[in-house]
């Protein structure tokens, strides 16, 4: 098989990142006692691990799965059905599908090591990564989690009710990217469920157009949000997911549970935004922008007007804030002062209100540099918080990129990783929003996988690699494909732009908005006009044409009002013109308005048109501004009006002068009751702050007292858990050791005891707190109270056994009760009962004796032999070596002086390869006693071993063998004779037993041809001519050995060659008791 076959082989079909802390072990152990082990995925272990302790979880792991466990190893290639751990002091990264360690170091800043190895494995293996959450505290993770899921992958956390610390597992929820948060026992089914989704394992796609359009809809009336113009890919590509995760087989089933569950439209809703983002995301990219762009961007800036920066896009905030903190940063270095305003805009509700509270988890110090960290952000518990001077240049607010409209007057538009989601018509639009957006020079910075398409004509690039671009032509007319309505959904905070709050369906509906851009664009084809369409109320509606010449957005709080928008110049003509065309219901038309542009005064021409919707009960006004060719002064123009501001104002003037007579008088009446009120509230007040500051003081001072009672009610709580604990584990003990013991102050008076006392003294639970001498006992032999005394003032332990009156054999110590060094406070007496170590000793006592006796009389005895120290302790050896007690030396060569000289070197040997070779010492040899006579003993002997396998003693026993020899050696002549005896005699001897043959002598051999290897071990009917014969012949034999004890029978046997002898054959039994044991048969010729 190739390497390469080989490779494909064991590569996994998703690679499972699983991220632990504190508590994590239980999940994890959980977890893998639940996955299969021939799933095809492979799994990476993420914990935070101490670098100064061993870490366990390889044995630990492996009792819970049968996969193979590692940890993990630099380079090592991951292979499926396998699970692979974090080392200590490492973080992890993947590569190419190889594990790649780096040391962790001594870094200053957060460690995040799952963090770091999620967004890795996003980068390496996209949509086949898989990151779990389990539990934890802090927030590493999240970042992680946001990246994955940008990548495609599937993210699961662990339920916070099943975790033992839910920071992390919670924080990775909150973040938006979870796509199931499941306990870790469920974890394995549902992923693997994920995994075998046809749609997953790209088995099929999503079905018809139709159905999916059907689903866009509903989306659309859920969120107000059309996505028909986003890229199919990204839209089937969440749908499958949403297919997958909620476990349905078909795109129709999907529809179904849409129909079913709003929340489900929001989920996928959320899933399409894809609202992923980072602080200095693409670093190289970010330092260009401060290093280059920024720093002329200031310089460029008179001072006067304010620096004007567009984040489109920008979900969760940490893109805008990283703008504004390097242009605070870079006004600083400069030494300049200028006004910096960003606004911040996402169609995700959610997402900006995260970024308007701007409190990020500690995850961010991955990302931001620790200078910018220190001195721009607040460190809250586990989070960061944007420090104010940043989060005054930022707003932010919900915005439309392709229906509301855009922002003027901008120095730098930032839109990344937003284009590369929208079909080239939305990328076509947005780009021209942002030209029209652009001041001439303005720059516009976009992702790294975007370009400026089909305006590029109106972008010079600036740096590519970083796509950065300077505007060059300034789009000056939107096509009305360009849908530019103001907002009008309802906002939440006074930190957002606020809208009308009315619905604008309710002005007109979709047939009219068709008949009113035919309209509008008929009007604006003919001339450089800007059309303002507006109702009853001056809410703007609609805007068509340059309408950035007339009006300018504020910083801060919206106002669709168009009397508040509208510039100066055009304001008292604007509002005038409207209450004429409303009070006399006829257009108004003004010519000769001067404005000022670009520092020049030029004229234009405001018309005032009522318009009405096709149903007539909603009133419309569309201002039309155009600019005049020629300056006209003075005169009269067919049905327009010269504007003269002294003119149309007067009577309004006189007007409004009256109205502020009037309320000036009621105004100082009031201000005068006020000053009484506020000189009585003053004084009021006074008393109140100087209560105040008394009570701020003694609110501080209990605050500090109370942190400190609480510091030490948790510790006096945790010592009441460990003394707790330890007086339940000292009662179980005593209890379990069926000890009875006795504890006395140092009055002798009872404080406490157990169970078993009662069976020594006639004690009840009652008695605690008498003193000793007011109980009986059931001792004999011994005044124990006396012996409690006289330990108690000599403070020495004391040992003794006695008895009870049941004649129950007892072990009492007592002791002096210590408290601390030579400090003590009462007695312990301990009463153990002893019955079966007495039983025993007996019994020892017994067989010691019987022992010494059998040695005696058999002649052994006992040696230890102390190799280290070359000490030998004999024990009831002198008689064996026929000497007396003490005439036996206590070493080694005192033992080599008393054996035989022959035998000497043969001793020597045995004990040197015992002590060698670890074997057993045994040996038959001769010693010679202080007479000269010479004895014959065995010695068997065993090695002990210490430490290290080194030998330290060997023990044995020595038996006295001389009789044993004699005899053995008298038994060998006489067998010699036999055998001689045996091989001369002329008559055929041999032996059966069971008549089978075990011996035959030469002789035998010679009479039936047969050798003696023929005949022994085979049934003596070999050399009987027939089976009528064997069996007569056994019959007679065996009744006259029981008869008479001896059995002689004639017969005839058949020889080798088949000639017939005639014999008498002669028999008697080894044993006549026991005829199985063998017969001893003579065969004689006859």
């Amino acid at each position: 098989m190739s390497k390469q076959s080989k490779s494909s082989e064991v590569i996994p079909d998703y690679y499972v990142a699983i991220g632990a802390s504190a508590g994590g072990l239980e999940a994890i152990e959980k977890f893998f006692s639940n996955m299969p082990d021939d799933s095809g995925l492979s799994f990476i272990v993420i914990q935070h691990l101490s670098p100064d302790y061993k870490s366990l979880m390889v044995e630990l792991l492996s009792k819970h799965t049968k996969m193979p466990v590692h940890r993990a190893e630099d380079g090592v290639l991951i292979e499926k059905n396998n699970v692979y751990l974090i080392p200590p002091k490492h973080n992890l990264t993947i590569f190419h599908g190889k594990l790649l360690l780096s040391d962790r170091g001594s870094r200053i800043s957060l460690n995040l090591p799952i963090d770091i190895f999620f967004n890795s494995l996003a980068i390496d293996q996209g949509e086949k990564s898989v990151g779990i959450v389990l539990s934890g505290t802090g927030s590493d993770g999240t970042r992680g989690v946001k990246s994955i899921k940008e990548a495609n992958g599937v993210v699961i956390a662990q339920s916070e009710e099943t975790a033992q610390f839910d920071a992390m597992p919670k924080n990775a929820i909150m973040s938006g990217s979870v796509d199931m948060v499941l306990a870790p026992e469920e974890m394995p089914e549902s992923l693997l469920s994920y995994i075998k989704n046809p749609y997953v394992a790209k088995v099929k796609r999503a079905g018809s157009q139709s159905t999916v359009d059907k689903l866009l809809a509903m989306v659309r009336e859920k969120t107000k949000v059309d996505f028909t113009h986003y890229k199919p890919s990204t839209i089937l590509r969440r749908i499958e997911r949403r297919i997958a995760v909620n476990k349905l087989d078909s795109l129709d089933e999907y529809l179904d549970m849409l129909e079913q569950s709003p929340n489900e439209v929001t989920l996928l809703y959320k899933d399409v935004l894809i609202g992923v983002t980072s602080f200095f995301r693409d670093k190289e990219s970010y330092e260009y922008l401060k290093t280059k762009v920024i720093p002329e961007i200031i310089n460029n800036n008179n001072g006067i007007e304010d620096i004007r920066v567009w984040t489109s896009g920008c979900s969760t905030g940490e893109e805008a804030y990283s703008l504004a903190i390097l242009f605070y940063d870079c006004i600083q270095d400069l030494n300049l002062r200028r006004k910096v305003k960003i606004f911040a805009t996402d169609i995700d509700e959610d997402a900006i209100l995260i970024a308007s509270n701007g409190q990020y988890h500690e995850s961010i110090v991955g990302d931001v540099p620790s200078s910018y960290l220190t001195r721009y952000f607040t460190k809250q518990d586990n989070t960061y918080i944007i420090s104010r001077n940043i989060r005054e240049m930022v707003v932010f607010a919900k915005h439309n990129l392709i229906k509301d409209p855009p922002f003027t007057k901008m120095d730098l538009i930032s839109c990344r990783n937003l284009l590369i989601y929208f079909q080239p018509v939305l990328q076509k639009k947005a780009l021209e929003m942002f030209s029209f957006s652009l001041n001439m020079g303005g720059y516009l910075f976009l992702g790294s996988s975007e370009a400026t398409g089909e305006v590029s004509e109106n972008y010079e690039v600036v740096e590519n690699k970083h796509k950065i671009f300077k505007s060059v032509n300034r789009t000056r007319r939107i096509s009305s494909d360009h849908d530019l309505r103001v907002m009008h959904e309802p906002v939440h905070s006074n930190r957002y732009f606020r809208a009308s709050g009315r619905d604008q369906t309710s002005y007109y509906g979709y047939g009219d908005e068709k008949i009113y851009d035919k309209l509008l664009r008929a009007v604006t084809s003919q001339s450089e006009s800007a059309i303002i369409v507006v109702n009853d109320q001056l809410d703007i509606i609609h805007l068509f044409g340059d309408v950035a010449t007339y009006i300018d957005l504020p910083i801060g709080k919206m106002n669709s009002d168009i009397s508040k928008l509208a510039k100066r110049e055009l304001a008292i003509p604007l509002s005038t013109g409207v209450q004429r065309v409303l009070k006399k219901n006829e257009d108004t038309i003004y010519t000769n308005i001067i404005i000022k542009e670009n520092g020049q005064s030029r004229n234009v021409k405001m018309t005032i048109k009522q318009l009405f919707n096709k149903n007539g009960n909603h009133i419309i006004l569309a201002i039309i501004i155009e600019k005049e060719r020629e300056k006209i002064i003075g005169k009269r123009v067919t049905e327009a009006d010269d504007y003269d501001v002294g003119k149309e104002v007067q009577q309004r003037i006189i007007d409004l002068e009256q109205e502020l007579q009037f309320t000036k008088e009621n105004l100082q009446a009031t201000i005068e009751e006020l000053e009484t009120s506020n000189e009585e509230l003053q004084a009021t007040n006074e008393e109140l702050l100087a209560s105040n500051e008394e009570l701020q003081s003694t609110n501080e001072e209990l605050q500090s007292v109370n942190e400190e009672l609480f510091t030490v009610n948790s510790e006096h709580q945790d010592k009441i858990f460990e003394l707790t604990e330890l007086n339940n584990d000292l009662d179980n003990l005593l209890n379990s050791t069926q000890i009875g013991t006795l504890f006395l102050d140092e009055n002798l008076c009872i404080r406490k005891f157990t169970p078993m006392v009662t069976k020594v003294m006639n004690i009840m639970e009652s008695d605690k707190g008498r003193p000793m001498t007011d109980l009986t006992h059931k001792m004999v032999d011994i005044d124990i109270l006396a012996l409690v005394r006289r330990v108690y003032i000599e403070s020495k332990s004391l040992e003794i056994e006695t008895r009870d009156v049941d004649g129950n054999w007892y072990f009492v110590r007592i002791l002096p009760y210590q408290i601390g060094p030579s400090i003590f406070s009462g007695v312990v007496v301990t009463f153990i009962e002893i019955n079966d170590v007495k039983a025993v000793s007996k019994e020892l006592d017994k067989q010691k004796f019987m022992r010494d006796l059998t040695d005696e009389e058999v002649k052994i005895g006992h040696w230890d032999w102390n190799i280290k120290t070359d000490e030998i302790v004999w024990i009831n050896v002198a008689p064996v070596f026929g000497l007396k007690e003490g005439e036996f030396g206590g070493t080694y060569d005192d033992f080599l002086k008393i054996v035989h000289p022959e035998d000497k070197e043969k001793v020597k040997n045995a004990v040197r390869n015992s002590l060698e070779n670890s074997e057993k010492y045994s040996l038959e040899h001769r010693i010679v006693t202080k007479n000269g006579d010479v004895r014959w003993v065995h010695e068997f002997g065993q090695v002990k071993y210490g430490k290290g396998k080194e030998a330290v003693r060997m023990m044995g026993v020595v038996r006295d063998i001389t009789d044993k020899v004699s005899i053995s050696d008298e038994l060998e002549d006489k067998l010699m004779f036999l055998e001689s005896l045996n091989s001369a005699a002329p008559i055929g001897i041999g032996m059966v037993k069971d008549r089978v043959f075990t011996y035959v002598n030469p002789y035998l051999e010679g009479m039936t041809g047969y050798t003696s290897e023929e005949l022994i071990g085979k049934k003596s009917s070999i050399v009987y001519p027939s089976k009528k014969e064997y069996e007569r012949v056994g019959k007679a034999k065996y009744k006259q050995i029981d008869n008479e004890g001896k059995g002689c029978v004639d017969t005839k046997w058949k020889c080798k060659d088949g000639s017939i002898i005639y014999v008498t054959l002669s028999s008697v039994p080894l044993d006549a008791d026991d005829l199985s044991k063998g017969v001893v048969f003579t065969l004689s010729p006859r």
